[in-house]
């Protein structure tokens, strides 16, 4: 057994005994925590990291101390911070990272991504996601968990549908050419990708070949409200929180947005690629 896997089973028992000194079921504490009931046992047994947010609302449903709390959150960023957390985030499995997701979107009102290469997870189809997990497995020998973690990712497209969140996605050109999936399935994308963009709270920006752009786009990020920035790389995913970190983000998912095209002119660069498919799929 590693140091991580040691620490991590370590972190989930203290948890555990939190929730129990609060006279708290599991079931009773996901209620609280609007968690699947199924991640209270992940964490407490060690089959998933917990997060410095899992700690912290965790902590407070329970009514844990500061000092705890503080140590808690101390012991989260040290297991996010190893150098093989990333490996064994995936082994965890795909369908628990799409719930740990799901949690943090739904204490999100103010959503803005950007993505270099790739269709946002809340956008993406049925069909394009399986893809994406299976690149995502061979590539990090993850859980074999694909079936359960399109049908989570389908799941949290229902946040799309509530009018008191916003959503402001940009992604170059270049990401709605990117093959990570069959002629076929990539039109099935384009398709959703169009009626997707027409909800009222949803703006989503293409930034076209033509345009140059504000900054090299090394990677993807997204910002939930005011508070945190995801960015992802290909062995950590950060999650940011120093407001200058949050500030710096900002401005550069500010200045991608005003080279993009919004609307309509986002739409027909969709239907151009469209085309691209279509012509394909004859040949």
């Amino acid at each position: 057994m590693t140091s991580f896997q040691q620490a991590r089973i370590d972190l989930g028992g203290q948890l555990r005994q939190l929730r129990e000194a609060a006279h708290l079921s599991g079931k009773e504490l996901a209620e609280r925590l609007r968690w699947q009931p199924s991640k209270v046992s992940r964490l407490e047994n060690a089959r998933q990291t917990a997060t410095e947010d899992d700690v912290v609302v965790w902590a407070q449903a329970v009514g844990a101390s500061p000092d705890t709390t503080d140590d808690l959150i101390r012991e989260a960023i040290g297991l996010v911070e190893r150098h093989d957390s990333w490996k064994q985030r995936y082994r965890s499995g795909l369908a628990a990272i799409q719930e740990d997701l799901r949690d943090l979107e739904a204490r999100t009102k103010l959503f803005r991504a950007f993505e270099p290469g790739i269709i946002m997870g809340l956008l993406q189809t049925a069909e394009y996601a399986r893809h994406v997990f299976r690149k995502v497995k061979r590539l990090y020998s993850a859980a074999d968990q694909i079936d359960a973690a399109v049908r989570v990712r389908m799941q949290r497209q229902e946040i799309l549908y509530d009018r008191t969140r916003t959503f402001r996605f940009v992604v170059p050109e270049a990401a709605l050419h990117t093959n990570l999936a069959p002629a076929d399935v990539m039109r099935g994308q384009l398709d959703r990708l169009l009626a997707v963009s027409t909800l009222p709270n949803v703006e989503f920006g293409v930034i076209p070949f033509s345009v140059e752009l504000p900054s090299a786009p090394v990677n993807g990020f997204w910002i939930y409200n005011e508070a945190m920035v995801g960015v992802a790389t290909m062995t950590k995913d950060l999650a940011l929180r120093d407001p200058d970190d949050i500030a710096f983000y900002v401005q550069a998912f500010d200045d991608f947005a005003k080279v993009a095209e919004f609307g309509e002119g986002g739409r027909d660069i969709i239907i151009n690629i469209l085309h691209k498919y279509r012509k394909q799929a004859a040949h």
